[in-house]
């Protein structure tokens, strides 16, 4: 008979025995590859530039690849496709001229316009089936120069309202307002429209005076209007006398000098 002592002796093997097959296990499980992935290069493009949608981790033993426009597959959208084996790529009905594919299943887009702004989707052919991913392209223009256009450049203190319009022929962009060469802090006399591009100052002070500029930009440009002065000038002081009173000083003056001439 074997002694009390050894049961729990056998239960400890058993468990670091567990342990170490799991640990075993752990580590030489293998890693779980990382998913393919669509990266576009320049992430904003300004109009006329290059763009490369970049492959990232592409599969083992590849097929084909194939380009399309749009979040669908078919073939009218199909731009151009690419078998690594043969080094063979076959343009399709969206294919402009501007793509080149690569080998690495890469493409290329060169001179983009606005209309290549939009969603591409990339189908990879391997012996594991079929894979779909897509990429973003974003194209904008290269803004110009607006203009400040105001309802009044010259104002008596603590008058108003004053309105300053920036005016832009651009679309899906954002403007901020400059005064004296910093962005403008806004307080509780200056309020923005919903787009920002008109500055209401009510009432307007002394401290108003001075260069505006609205700036107007998009992830890959920006541009200033030329400065707009604005000029605050001192409020009017009020003599505290009334109309009829200042009529009858006028009368009283008019006859006095007609009696010195008299005389």
């Amino acid at each position: 008979m074997e002694p009390p002592s050894a049961s729990p002796r056998r239960g400890r093997v058993h468990w670091q025995g567990s342990l170490l097959t799991v640990s075993l296990l752990i580590f030489w499980s293998p890693s779980i590859p990382a998913q393919p992935t669509i990266e576009s290069v320049p992430l904003n493009a300004a109009e006329g530039n290059d763009v490369l949608l970049l492959l990232q981790n592409p599969p083992e033993n590849i097929f084909i690849y194939i380009w399309y426009k749009g979040k669908s597959a078919g073939n009218n959208n199909r731009i151009v496709s690419y078998t690594p084996q043969a080094q063979v790529n076959d343009s399709g009905p969206a294919y402009t001229g501007r793509e080149t594919i690569y080998h690495n299943g890469s493409l290329l887009f060169q001179n983009v316009t606005l209309n290549h702004t939009g969603v591409y989707t990339l189908q990879i052919s391997t012996i594991l089936g079929v894979t779909q991913i897509a990429g973003q392209i974003r194209v904008y223009q290269s803004v110009t120069k607006p203009s400040i256009q105001a309802s009044n450049t010259t104002v008596t203190e603590n008058e108003g309202p004053v309105t300053l319009t920036c005016l832009t022929s651009h679309a899906e962009i954002s403007i901020r307002w400059i005064f004296k060469g910093q962005i403008l802090p806004l307080t509780e006399r200056t309020t923005l429209s919903q787009d920002n591009s008109s500055l209401t100052i009510d009432p307007v002070r002394r401290e108003d005076t001075g260069e505006y500029q609205c700036e107007v930009y998009n992830p890959v440009s920006s541009n200033k209007s030329d400065p707009l002065n604005l000029t605050v000038t001192l409020e009017k002081k009020s003599s505290g006398l009334s109309g009829g009173a200042i009529a009858g000083i006028v009368v009283g003056a008019v006859a006095v000098v007609a009696v010195v001439v008299a005389l």
